[in-house]
């Protein structure tokens, strides 16, 4: 900063010392090589922003600042005061026009780094202000027997090391966020992808719910149109002899059961017994002429002759399990289907339809049933479907629209997600996509803090226990503000 004591030593040295930059053929001190043209007359000095006002060359940089606009004080600090952010000044000029710096400061050539300018108020201020005027020139005077040294040369060399390092991390940090945007370009097309997916998958379901609806409510109104029904819990004749044979057939098939393990067991005794007496015949004395033993071995053998052949124990054991397996839609008696039977008792009543010739029995069937529903919808019969039992058909119908149905819902909540995630800003080029659901975490003490980028951060206990959220991302702010305030 200059000193007052500074700024009056500069100008008795000024008023006694001839100056000789105008006449030097060189553009004066302090003035860069974009405002030489303002300075390259020998005869006459022109205010850049006040051309009305014309001095003499040497006039420049005399330590008095004889322009408004401070262009005739290029190398020194004279004109400091015009500065906004200078306080007034006493003794300054007082005039009307227009007082402001029409020079960025001084000119420092910084031979072998890069040129600058430094505030006219740091000229001569006895600080070496080495960061934008390596080459010392700004403090030419030596106020205080301060000389600063030229350290350009290696200031620049590590200034270019320094950028060239900035460089290599600026060529990086611009491929990762080339791969960043590629790759959130193509997670995008991957979410705008399955929108279309997902969109056509949800017309084809509307379409096949919307079959499946008409389908379960045709049924539904024809199981209404029904003319009889067995009463409730008790179901037709039909129903109840089935239900009745079922039980009876079953209780059979458990007797033969418990029989057929009886007869297993007996047979298992009966083939031990065989094997005694075949064992008893062969390993015998034929010599020892005992009545007893030869009365014996020929009722074996007798017995023997006329033994079942086993082709013909296998096959009876064949027969008994094919009996004894269990009922089923596919083998024996299908129970389902007759205990489900929903004939009522009254059907005999309307069988007057099966002696009708064909076209006729079905116009007149047809009528019985929309005549029913007719009735029913006014109110005038009870509903089928409201008796607490449910035909197999409608069931069946009901089934497959609710499973197309709870398919479509699932689906259009997939499809507010996608287009949710296609919509949310992920900043410029939608570059934090490339980040979504990464996650990254650090130990800290007895914790373990977890951030998931466009996420939520956690904590979670290391001894333990439930985590704890710590917020979530929510939307990205934008901030504008000038860079020169």
């Amino acid at each position: 900063m200059k000193r007052v004591e500074a700024l009056v030593l500069l100008s008795t040295l000024a008023s006694s010392v001839p100056v000789t930059v105008a006449a030097e053929t060189a553009r004066p001190r302090g003035v860069g090589p974009e405002f030489s043209k303002y300075y390259k007359s020998p005869e006459t000095f022109t205010c850049i922003s006040h051309p009305s006002i014309v001095l003499l060359p040497t006039q420049i940089n005399d330590e008095f600042c004889d322009c408004p606009d401070g262009s005739d004080e290029p190398g020194t600090a004279a004109c400091t005061y015009l500065s906004t952010l200078s306080p007034p000044q006493p003794g300054a000029l007082s005039t009307k026009e227009n007082q402001s710096l029409a020079l960025p400061g001084f000119y420092c050539k910084n031979k072998g780094h890069i040129p600058g300018y430094v505030p006219h108020m740091y000229v001569n201020d006895g600080v070496c202000d080495y960061e934008s005027c390596c080459d010392g020139s700004d403090e030419w005077a030596g106020v205080g027997g301060v000389k600063c040294k030229d350290k350009c040369v290696e200031i620049g060399k590590e200034w270019r090391r320094a950028d060239e390092e900035r460089g290599k991390r600026m060529r990086e940090a611009m491929r990762r966020r080339g791969e960043m945007v590629k790759l959130a370009r193509e997670r995008k097309e991957e979410v705008v992808r399955e929108i279309g997916e997902k969109e056509a998958k949800i017309k084809g379901l509307e379409v096949r719910e919307r079959e499946l609806k008409v389908i379960y409510e045709d049924i539904e109104r024809r199981e209404r149109g029904k003319v009889t029904k067995g009463g409730e819990g008790k179901g037709s004749k039909v129903t109840i002899l089935a239900g009745l044979a079922k039980d009876r057939v079953e209780e059979l098939l458990s007797t033969l059961n418990g029989v057929v393990a009886k007869k297993n067991g007996l047979q298992e005794k009966v083939k031990e017994l065989e094997g005694i007496l075949a064992k008893f015949k062969e390993e015998r004395n034929p010599n020892f002429n005992d009545e007893g033993v030869k009365r014996a071995v020929k009722s074996w053998e007798d017995y023997a002759a006329n033994r079942m052949s086993v082709d013909d124990d296998e096959a009876t054991q064949k027969d008994l399990e094919a009996v004894m397996r269990p009922d089923s839609e596919t083998e024996g008696i299908n129970w389902a289907e007759w205990e489900a039977d929903e004939e009522g008792d009254t059907d005999a009543i309307y069988a007057f339809e099966e002696y009708l010739p064909a076209p006729v029995r079905v116009w007149v069937h047809q009528k019985i049933v929309d005549f029913r529903i007719m009735l029913v919808e006014n109110g005038i019969l009870a509903d089928n479907a409201n008796s607490g039992h449910e035909s197999k058909a409608v069931t069946t119908a009901r089934s497959a629209h609710q499973a197309v149905n709870d398919e479509l819902t699932s689906a259009q909540s997939s499809l507010s997600d996608l287009e949710r995630d296609r919509d949310t800003d992920y900043g410029p080029q939608d570059i934090f996509r490339a980040l979504k659901d990464e996650c990254i975490s650090r130990d800290s003490g007895e914790y373990e803090y977890e951030l998931c980028w466009l996420g939520g951060t956690t904590q979670k206990s290391k001894k333990g226990g439930g985590h704890t959220g710590m917020g979530q991302f929510k939307r990205f702010d934008v901030q504008v503000f000038d860079e020169e305030v």
